[in-house]
Formats: structure tokens, C-alpha cells, sequence
């Protein structure tokens, strides 16, 4: 059974999260709270944690992981270009739950890319899922922990019993409001809404920030 460490989500224990970052880092798979969702971490540069962290969830490797990053700078690393509407989005929901798919950079290694060259990334608002980022210094999956295909878990002790003993650490932030972050496609136009979940995204109040295709 993996150790469940306790932290006041609000003010979390510095010495705490760097734990928590020590454990990804050195190749581990945590559990951890956001604002939507416990998240399974992992650090997406380790190939052996990840085909932990796909095995963990029971999801196909084709499948792309949506990744927590730490700011606007680690964004412009990651991302081919941001579009107009996008740079608003941000501005309004960011951070927050809301995760945009990019164009990924030329040259980014697998799995930081789908296989359409895509990737998903947010800003979370949540103190401790923005902590362990900043503390490791690098992208972080935040896929949802529960079995692919099964019911969201929203506290440490469902998630214990479902999952306790496949992770390495597992963060007891409390209970999360159990709804998913909201995804919108930026690579297409118009931006299109993949998933809605914690907000609601009106895109139209969005229309002037990308040009309409040609008629």
C-alpha cells in the first residue's frame, strides 16, 4: 500500500510538496489533488513511468495524458504557436480548469505529443497541484486516478482502496469537487469544445480573437 500523506490544501506544507516532487522525480507515480480531480503523476520525460502510469489507469498508449505546466514560459516550450484566442482564454481562465489543446513543438519526445502532434495543457489553481509543478520544475500528467472507464474517484479513501497499492505516494488533499477540467481544441477553427466540464467556456464571446475561414 502506498504511503497517504496528508497537507492542508490551501496552505500546503512546503517540505510536503517537495516530497511529493522527490518521489516523481526519482520515478515515482503519486496521487494528488486539483480543483477538478485527484491526478495521477507522473514525470512525462521517464518512459518506465509512464507505461507505469498507462498500466495504473488501464488506458491504451495511443491514448494522449493531459499535463499540468507551471507558467507562460513553460508553455512557449511546449507549444508551436498560440493563437489570439487562446491568449484569451488564458487570460479568463487561467489558472483554473480549464485544459486548451495545442500544436506541439517540433521534437518533442512521446508522450509530451499525441499522435495527431497535439497536446493538452492547463495551469491548475490548486495550491498543491501548482506546488509539486513548480517544485519539479517540468510538464506533469494530470490524468484523472481511476480505472479508464470507471466512475471519477473524489477521496483519498476510494482512491486507496481502488489504487493504493499500484502508485507510490498518495496526497490526501481532502475531497475534490469531482468534475473534469473543460478541454477546448485550439488547433482548430473555430476552437472547438472537446469536453465540458468544470466551466462553461462561451466561445462566441470569443469569435473576434480568430479569423473565420474564407468563404
Amino acid at each position: 500500500m502506498a504511503e497517504i500523506m496528508q497537507i492542508d490544501p490551501a496552505q500546503p506544507s512546503p517540505l510536503l510538496v517537495d516530497k511529493a516532487a522527490e518521489v516523481i522525480k526519482g520515478g515515482g507515480v503519486i496521487i494528488y489533488p486539483t480543483e477538478t480531480l485527484y491526478g495521477l503523476g507522473a514525470n512525462p520525460l521517464d518512459p518506465e513511468a509512464m507505461k507505469r502510469l498507462y498500466e495504473i489507469k488501464g488506458r491504451e498508449g495511443s491514448k494522449p495524458i493531459p499535463f499540468l505546466i507551471k507558467d507562460l514560459q513553460m508553455l512557449a516550450t511546449l507549444v508551436e504557436a498560440i493563437p489570439p484566442i487562446g491568449k484569451q482564454l488564458m487570460e479568463h481562465y487561467w489558472p483554473g480548469a480549464l485544459t486548451l489543446i495545442f500544436r506541439a513543438k517540433q521534437g518533442l519526445p512521446s508522450p509530451l505529443r499525441g499522435k495527431n502532434r497535439t497536446i493538452g495543457l492547463r495551469i491548475s489553481s490548486h495550491p498543491v497541484a501548482r506546488g509539486i509543478v513548480e517544485a519539479v520544475a517540468a510538464p506533469l500528467t494530470s490524468t484523472s486516478a481511476n480505472p479508464a472507464g470507471e466512475g471519477n474517484l473524489i477521496d483519498c479513501q476510494s482512491i486507496a482502496e481502488a489504487l493504493g497499492d499500484q502508485v507510490d505516494l498518495i496526497i490526501d488533499g481532502g475531497t475534490v469537487p469531482g468534475v473534469g477540467s473543460t478541454v477546448v481544441d485550439l488547433t482548430v477553427i473555430p476552437p472547438k469544445v472537446v469536453r465540458e466540464g468544470m466551466i462553461k467556456v462561451p466561445l462566441r464571446e470569443h469569435e473576434e480573437a480568430y479569423p473565420l475561414p474564407c468563404k
